[in-house]
């Protein structure tokens, strides 16, 4: 184990010792680290490799090369296979503002441009909740550590509120382990 002698602390920084400080702007980080490594630059490295040795090593990067172009090809031929969704229930409702999908990888909800994704095993409830008078549906994931996320939908009319509880109840059902 290592010991140090004198203070653990490290110096304040603050308007009271630096005159420029502004509350708010991040301070200006020293120009190297104390523990940093020195870089080597690139053109130096280069220019230690000889000529001779230079040939195989372009001709290693060019195979490699190759095989990551090869390995990408797969990887795209692939993806429509992993991309096609499994047969199931899927509820999507949005209004201009908020969306909400839920399916079989999860519930994500969107508001304006946040938004937010839990899988399934990640989800301790789902709540959904229709006003007495107006037209917002409300929807809230509860997560098991006690946090809930509710998102609201504004309706086109209070008829779809039904349809959505059904639907919404049929991905449950399907999904969603108790």
């Amino acid at each position: 184990m290592e010991q140090r002698i004198g203070s653990s602390s490290k110096p304040l920084k603050g308007a009271g010792f630096d005159p420029a400080f502004i509350p708010g702007l991040t301070s200006p980080e020293s120009a190297e680290p104390e523990d940093a490594e020195p870089e080597t630059d690139e053109a130096e490295a280069e220019a230690a490799v000889s000529d001779e040795d230079a040939a195989p090593v372009e001709a290693a990067d060019a195979e490699a090369a190759e095989e990551a172009e090869d390995a990408e090809e797969s990887a795209e031929s692939e993806e429509p296979e992993e991309s096609e969704t499994p047969e199931g229930p899927v509820f999507e409702a949005a209004d201009r503002r908020a969306k909400i999908v839920a399916d079989h990888k999860g519930v994500r909800l969107t508001l304006d441009e946040e938004s937010c994704e839990f899988r399934w095993d990640e989800i301790g409830a789902v709540e959904t909740e229709a006003p007495r008078f107006g037209k917002r549906f409300t929807v809230t994931v509860h997560t098991p550590d006690r946090r809930w996320y509710p998102i609201e939908i504004e309706a086109t009319a209070r008829s779809r509120f039904k349809e959505w509880e059904e639907e919404l109840d049929a991905v449950l059902d399907a999904y969603f382990e108790e």
